[in-house]
């Protein structure tokens, strides 16, 4: 063997051996989340740790070079918390966990997945604050993170995700205000942050996006915000909010 060939067998054996560990890291941060939930109906029991990589295991999904790029967990029965080491899966694109019963918080970890294209925890009965760590996450298209018992501000970090189409906030208990980075989001399509207690007003930054951007619904009905808005541009379905409030 010549010295290039043996150096480009030497790389091709290297690159597998990379591979192959990064398999084993995903198998085994996913068996370590497996050990936390409580699964009635045996939807894990493909996720056995003894196997050499995840991509065998019923809703896992990899790509060519045996990278978990799905978890579609969607109303699969399960309950208990979301474990840090998820943030270790650096090729995640999809993390599908609704309807479920999960508690606790959305670790913060979760913003160290810098591939991750929709993060779908609604209808869940997660706790705690929205982690700011999610602003950093760019590839975010869908954030659906409605109907759990999310408490605190929306943090301003999410205007970062200038990618975002869908931020679905709803029937939460978030408080404060509504940040007017989320006007930076001109790619944003429906924002629905309805039934919290959310107070101030509607920046105006946000309501640029009727005119600016591809804003098809704004829902901040059913919270504490003062005064309302309007318009007349038709290509916005619904802007739907509470009547004005009057002075006594």
């Amino acid at each position: 063997m010549t010295a290039p060939q043996f150096g480009a067998a030497l790389l091709t054996g290297l690159l597998a051996l990379a591979t192959l560990a990064s398999c084993n890291t995903e198998g085994d941060i996913l068996y370590t989340q497996r050990q936390t939930w409580k699964d009635p109906n045996n939807v894990l029991q493909s996720w056995d740790p003894t196997l050499v990589n995840p991509c065998t295991w019923f809703h896992v999904t990899c790509n060519n070079d045996n990278s978990v790029i799905r978890v579609d967990l969607g109303n699969a029965g399960l309950s208990g918390t979301l474990v840090a080491e998820l943030g270790g899966m650096k090729n995640l694109q999809y993390l599908e966990l609704y309807g479920n019963n999960f508690s606790g918080p959305i670790p913060t970890t979760l913003g160290n997945l810098t591939s991750l294209v929709s993060l779908d925890l609604y209808s869940n009965s997660l706790t705690g604050a929205i982690p700011t760590s999610l602003g950093a996450v760019g590839t975010l298209r869908y954030l659906r993170l409605y109907g759990n018992n999310l408490t605190g501000p929306i943090p301003a970090s999410l205007g970062r995700l200038t990618n975002l189409r869908n931020l679905e906030l709803q029937e939460n208990a978030l408080s404060g205000s509504i940040p007017a980075s989320l006007g930076n989001i001109t790619k944003l399509q429906y924002l629905r942050l309805y039934g919290n207690m959310l107070t101030g007003t509607v920046p105006l930054e946000i309501l640029s996006l009727v005119l600016d951007g591809d804003l098809a619904e704004l829902n901040v009905r059913r919270n504490n915000l003062a005064g309302t808005v309007t318009s007349s541009k038709q290509r916005v379905s619904n802007i739907i909010q509470d009547t004005l409030k009057t002075a006594n």
